[in-house]
């Protein structure tokens, strides 16, 4: 038979258990709403990130030919671009280069000829980095008198590399690991520990944590910047010890690995040996802390993202958040065995608990921003390493999502409620099973940050292969007598070349009355009449930007005779 006391204790048990699951179910709706609104976010934003820099045009057209040699031949980009060492070379037909020099001038190269220019054809080889760090190349023909015959220019088909090396992005993957425990754990010192006996012992370990961590940081840092220099300037290993190599190098590529190491010190070095930090100490902590997560957003993709204010300051409040979860991730798997001998432990994980919530909606929401303004479509998730990385990365998030809800949600509220000692039924104490499920979050954002690191040097433009081209492929059409065989190269968004080649009923090449025209339009766009230049009898080429995916119609007008002009149209699928 119950006694009054003992019924009044169950009451409030089973009230106390019904909080806890009522208090569950809360945070989960939270956390399930804010994914929502993420999702909805991504979905309702429309409009892509701008890429890295696309020629534009340029002066001599492709194909051109001309009366006389130019003084100078002048490349167009739609954002402004680097220039490279040696990046710019002239070859006449036969494969002898032509003396010149270049100079960038924010968007524009110019290329000036500098000796005498002989007839024929002349190829321009550029090569140049994109203002977010990815190199970009191309090459430009036009003649001079006429076409010559044979052309023979070493490398004129030779792209830059433009996927970053692996060594590159595994050293970036460790700078960010240390930059972000490195601050991460910082913090967590100054704002998470409480001023007693067995947090100060933490203290000592977690500081030695956090300069160890900064040491690594700082050592991937400064091991990166040789290599994005030889990775962008397309360089061999001996060019480091040259000096024009780092003149061409862009500022922000030395000054944002120098600020994150004065960040990393500041961070790190005032953190005291074992004691509570002053207000002045706590302040040079955080300031180092801020200083460091905020410089990385100064370079990469968000220099080329717009609007590049929005995309800097998403960047670095994604970095200062990941280093916050990271870190102090990292510092309850190190001292939360520790600091649940007493009540430290549940002061700490309790302030935790309610910051990271803070801290993931961060993550969620600025992630979500970042990779809409970088990747710029959902095709480009598939279409792209950088996209193909970004889906792993967010695999992996969301499994260290996944775990971070049950240590929050069930195994935090069960460490609050429990009584000091061991648990009955297993002998342990109650925190050590959120001990060994922080350290397997932990793990996994080691992993995230590891793929972060191949991601900074990743173009989120499609590669090359994934666009094919027309060349092929082409469309006939029927003018008359005359046979038109049409081509888009490549088959994609940005600049290409229609070219039609025409022939007779025996398959010699043919001319009509006048020149061929080629207009190109896509429903409401109509891009108009595209100018061509004959490339030999029967062939004539244009150039044209292609500004959207989708069906383009490519008009063909042909006069045949004086006075018959048959008109046919041809359709290519943009992909």
């Amino acid at each position: 038979m119950s006694t009054p006391g003992a019924v009044g204790s169950v009451g409030r048990g089973g009230r106390a258990r019904r909080a806890a699951r009522h208090d569950v179910v809360r945070r989960a709706r939270a956390v399930l709403l804010l994914l929502v609104a993420a999702l909805g976010l991504v979905v309702a934003s429309a409009g892509g990130a701008s890429a890295h820099a696309t020629l534009r045009d340029s002066d001599p057209a492709p194909g051109a030919v001309l009366d006389v040699a130019p003084e100078q031949v002048t490349f167009t980009f739609d954002e402004a671009v680097i220039g490279v060492p040696a990046g710019i070379r002239v070859f006449d037909a036969t494969g002898a280069e032509v003396p010149s020099s270049a100079e960038v001038e924010g968007s524009r190269l110019v290329v000036d000829l500098d000796g005498e220019v002989p007839d024929g054809t002349l190829v321009v080889l550029w090569r140049l980095v994109s203002s977010d760090g990815h190199p970009i190349g191309g090459s430009l023909s036009f003649a001079v008198g006429a076409p010559s015959a044979v052309v023979d220019v070493p490398a004129a088909d030779e792209a830059p590399a433009t996927e970053a090396p692996v060594l590159l992005g595994v050293v970036r993957g460790v700078g960010y690991a240390g930059l972000l425990a490195g601050v991460g754990v910082a913090a967590f010192v100054v704002l998470l520990l409480p001023p007693d006996a067995v947090a100060d012992r933490a203290r000592a370990r977690l500081r030695v944590v956090a300069r160890v961590a900064a040491g690594v940081g700082a050592l991937g840092w400064v091991a990166a910047v040789p290599l994005v220099a030889l990775y962008q300037l397309g360089l061999p290993p001996s060019a480091v010890g040259d000096p024009a190599t780092w003149s061409a190098l862009a500022p922000a590529e030395l000054v944002v690995p120098a600020v994150v190491l004065v960040g990393l010190a500041l961070a790190a070095g005032a953190l005291p040996r074992s004691t509570p930090p002053g207000p002045a100490r706590a302040a040079v902590v955080l300031a180092g802390c801020a200083l460091a997560a905020a410089a990385p957003a100064l370079t990469g993709h968000t220099r080329a993202a717009s609007p590049q204010a929005l995309a800097v300051a998403v960047d670095v409040l994604h970095v200062a958040a990941g280093a916050t979860w990271f870190g102090g991730v990292l510092a309850l798997a190190l001292v939360l065995g520790d600091l649940a001998r007493g009540d430290a432990g549940a002061v700490v994980v309790s302030r935790f608990s309610t910051l990271a919530a803070g801290v993931l909606a961060v993550l969620v929401v600025a992630g979500t921003v970042l990779a809409w303004r970088v990747a710029g479509s959902w095709d480009a998730l598939a279409t792209t390493s950088y996209g193909r990385l970004l889906l792993v990365k967010v695999a992996v998030v969301a499994v260290a999502v996944g775990v971070a809800a049950w240590n929050r949600l069930v195994l935090v509220p069960r460490l609050r409620g429990a009584a000091p000692g061991r648990d009955a039924r297993t002998g342990r104490p109650p925190s050590d099973l959120l001990v060994r499920t922080t350290r397997v979050e932990a793990g996994l954002l080691v992993a995230v940050l590891l793929v972060t690191g191949f991601l900074v040097d990743r173009s989120p433009d499609p590669e090359a292969s994934a666009a094919p081209t027309a060349a092929a492929d082409g469309e006939e059409v029927r003018l008359d007598t005359i046979t038109g065989e049409v081509t888009l190269t490549p088959l994609g968004v940005g600049p290409a070349t229609v070219t039609i080649t025409m022939t007779d009923d025996a398959g010699a090449p043919a001319e009509g009355y006048e020149a061929p025209r080629l207009a190109l339009s896509s429903g409401d766009v109509d891009l108009g009449e595209v100018p061509v230049v004959s490339l030999g009898p029967g062939v004539y080429s244009g150039e044209v930007v292609v500004p959207t995916t989708g069906e383009w119609d490519v008009q063909v007008s042909l006069r045949t005779t004086e006075f018959d002009n048959p008109v046919r149209t041809v359709t290519f699928v943009v992909p």
